[in-house]
């Protein structure tokens, strides 16, 4: 098991809340890998660690870092009656069920994300829970939440800051 770095030995995870330095690995399935990858690179600064090409073509598996986290994705249906279970959010009629969060010191840079060819879903706007946020669609249909976080919040004040339906 790999230790990683504490708050007080790296002074850039202090940024983030600490519940949120580590977390589950998400593993995405698109259509098409080498440009999701190439994507990535171009509006979130993402770098390839490795990828495996599938015998038939496309990429079997891949995993790119974005800021500090992890990200596995594939081509649905590269790796024959094994990813069989595996869609791209386009042949779900463009839905998901999974939203990524990250976090990073400037959300105002969506911009980038924008030019590379991402759909600003939601503009960068200050949140009841006390994080800047935007919401992204990228080419291959997966959402992305960005938040720079802006301030620790009780229960009782994120309660008391919770938008009412009216």
């Amino acid at each position: 098991m790999t230790e990683h770095p504490t708050p007080s030995e790296d002074p850039a995870l202090t940024e983030i809340p600490d519940r949120y330095h580590y977390a589950v690995i998400p593993h995405i399935m698109v259509d098409d890998a080498t440009a999701a990858i190439d994507f990535y690179e171009r509006a979130f600064g993402a770098r390839e660690a490795f990828r495996i090409d599938a015998p038939g073509g496309g990429i079997l598996h891949a995993e790119i870092t974005v800021g500090r986290s992890v990200l596995m994705l594939g081509d649905a249906g590269a790796g024959g009656a094994e990813t069989d279970a595996f869609a791209a959010p386009a042949s779900l009629g463009g839905g998901t069920s999974v939203m990524l969060h990250v976090f990073v010191p400037d959300v105002d840079g969506a911009r980038r994300a924008e030019a590379a060819g991402a759909e600003i879903l939601q503009p960068p706007t200050d949140m009841f829970h006390g994080d800047r946020t935007v919401i992204l669609k990228d080419p291959s249909g997966h959402r992305w939440v960005f938040l720079t976080h802006l301030e620790d919040l009780s229960e009782a004040q994120l309660l008391s800051r919770l938008p009412t339906a009216g």
